[in-house]
């Protein structure tokens, strides 16, 4: 008698609308797929299963429930961008053998990428490799995922010459690992990969010297490549940061592990905190070159950027440089909870701009800088109203007005003040460290986890709140604070290297709170073996006045 597995199938992540089926033990969740989603409006790129995440070559090993999820799925949209950076490292090492790609960081609504060794693509490269890629996809290549020892892995690693992974490997602290074979071509990658190529129909190459930029639909939108930016400001920072990157001697994960277990992390931690120190007096010195004209300093950023403790570090050295400066938060602009607007599916916004009292902020705005004072109100998170004022606030002469929060580029919050009389900020933890040479160091991860430390030490959240609430915070950024961060008089990065070696110590038993039986555990599966890779730094490593502290408080020793 055949063996039959239940599955429950999920329709939507409330899990309102499922159905059950009886299907042969042994039965991949690609078959699944196929039976019960014969024509999906978009390919079915994997599957939760009992809310963690597989690829749908995997099959379900008992009764389970089954959610499958395309590229407007967070886990999908990772997955898209994982097979397509196989796809795109596979068509080099057939066409390049001997220039080692290096897949480093987002830009341009795509992933900038370029040959180690400074090596420039020609547009002739290019054309070579997207047509490659291209030909890959029409074969409809599967992605076929092996379970392999460490030692197995670094013996093939070691043979191609790639001898990040074969580093990196090193520090696994689970004796197996998956790696996928693309037809003959073996890679590692952090997270599983789609069925095969043939998914990955949607995408371009832009040459971005000295590299290239490869773009594809995200979950914003997911039929079509969003049109193109530019975008010089990130990529100016992000150059910038290379050369930092330099000075520090590190570039990836397992590096910063060596110099973690060398007991060489404390001159580290100083020339990364002074490095930054150093571009923070560059901008006061900018402003205090041009303070004929400026009235108005706005910080702007994603959340958990560090832009409050950017914000008090800026006042010093304007200090420094004989300038008075005088801060103000736009969280403290807030309305009341019970005000807040509320998204398509009716839970509160808090990162849509009408979150800000607008009216009350351009108020008080017009008054400071009328020489007027003002009662700026006090927001208190924990019970998510007003709660008296902060401060009384006048400025004086050479005193200068700083105002710091998500929204402060927005025009709309500063509509009464002339831009001639703006200097704008934008700040960012744009991760410059990679795992690997294919496997960068996300963005949005450097923040999630900073802001799950964050909300759970000053905003009474779990890690659960934080991670329900994390996509409504991604939408806010799309709408209403990336649009603006191009229009920046400069950009300041605010991550840095060795903060996830720390952050680790906070955020892994936060994350360990979150049961299997909820749609988050997902995440936060994810997140833990991410967090895994790094070696932890004590706590009292980290300068009072770092960006860090921001996250991980001021008075805390580390366990």
């Amino acid at each position: 008698m055949e063996d039959f597995i239940k599955v429950t199938l999920l329709e939507n992540r409330d899990s309102q609308d499922k159905r059950e089926m009886n299907f042969k033990a042994g039965t991949t969740l690609l078959e699944i797929a196929r039976q019960v989603l014969p024509a999906p409006t978009r390919p079915i790129v994997g599957a939760l299963v009992n809310n963690s995440i597989c690829d749908l070559r995997e099959y379900p090993k008992q009764d389970c429930t089954v959610r499958f999820i395309d590229i407007t799925h967070p886990d999908g949209y990772k997955m898209y961008v994982r097979g397509l950076s196989m796809v795109l490292a596979k068509a080099n090492f057939e066409l390049f053998p001997d220039h080692k790609l290096k897949i480093l960081h987002s830009l341009s609504k795509g992933l900038y990428c370029r040959w180690s060794g400074g090596v420039p693509m020609k547009r002739g490269d290019l054309h070579k490799l997207e047509e490659k890629m291209r030909e890959i996809i029409e074969e409809d290549v599967p992605f076929i995922r092996r379970i392999l020892t460490k030692d197995e892995a670094s013996r093939i690693f070691e043979n191609m010459g790639k001898e990040d992974k074969v580093r990196l490997i090193r520090f696994r602290k689970k004796e197996g690992m998956s790696v996928y074979f693309c037809g003959e071509y073996p890679d590692y990658f952090f997270g599983r990969l789609p069925p095969s190529t043939g998914v990955l129909d949607k995408f371009e190459l832009k040459i971005y010297p000295p590299g290239l930029v490869l773009r594809f639909p995200n979950s914003y939108s997911p039929d079509r490549i969003p049109p193109y930016e530019l975008q010089q400001q990130h990529a100016r920072v992000y150059f910038e940061h290379k050369k930092w990157v330099e000075i520090l001697g590190v570039s990836d994960v397992a590096t910063l592990n060596e110099i973690i277990m060398e007991d060489k992390i404390k001159d580290f931690i100083l020339v990364a905190e002074a490095l930054q120190e150093k571009k923070i007096a560059d901008i006061a010195d900018k402003i205090t070159r041009d303070i004929d004209r400026i009235r108005l300093v706005l910080i702007a950023g994603p959340s958990s950027s560090g832009k409050t403790t950017f914000a008090n570090r800026l006042a010093v050295q304007l200090k420094v440089n004989g300038l008075r400066p005088v801060a103000i938060s736009l969280d403290d602009y807030f309305v009341d909870n019970d005000k807040t607007p509320l998204d398509e599916e009716g839970n509160p916004d808090f990162d849509h701009v009408d979150a800000v009292d607008i009216p009350l902020f351009n108020e008080h705005l017009h008054k400071i800088l009328s020489g007027e004072k003002v009662q700026v109100p006090l927001f208190n998170f924990k019970t998510g109203r007003r709660d008296g004022v902060s401060k009384e606030l006048e400025l004086k002469n050479k005193e200068i007005l700083i105002v710091e929060g998500i929204h402060g580029l927005n025009p709309i919050l500063t509509e009464a003040v002339h831009p001639d009389n703006k200097y704008k900020i934008y700040v960012s933890a744009l991760a410059q460290l990679n795992m690997d040479n294919h496997n960068r160091l996300p963005t949005t991860d450097n923040r999630i986890i900073r802001r799950i430390v964050r909300d759970s030490r000053y905003r009474n959240h779990n890690a659960l709140t934080t991670i329900q609430q994390w996509p409504m915070v991604r939408r806010g950024e799309e709408r209403f604070i990336f649009p603006f961060q191009e229009e920046a008089d400069v950009m300041f990065n605010s991550a840095l290297l060795y903060e996830l070696s720390v952050l680790k110590n906070f955020v892994e038993p936060l994350l360990r709170e979150i049961s299997p039986d909820i749609p988050e555990y997902a995440e936060a599966k994810r997140l833990l073996s991410f967090i895994s890779n790094f070696l932890p730094v004590d706590t009292d490593q980290v300068p009072i006045n770092s960006i860090l502290r921001e996250f991980i408080g001021p008075h805390i020793c580390s366990k």
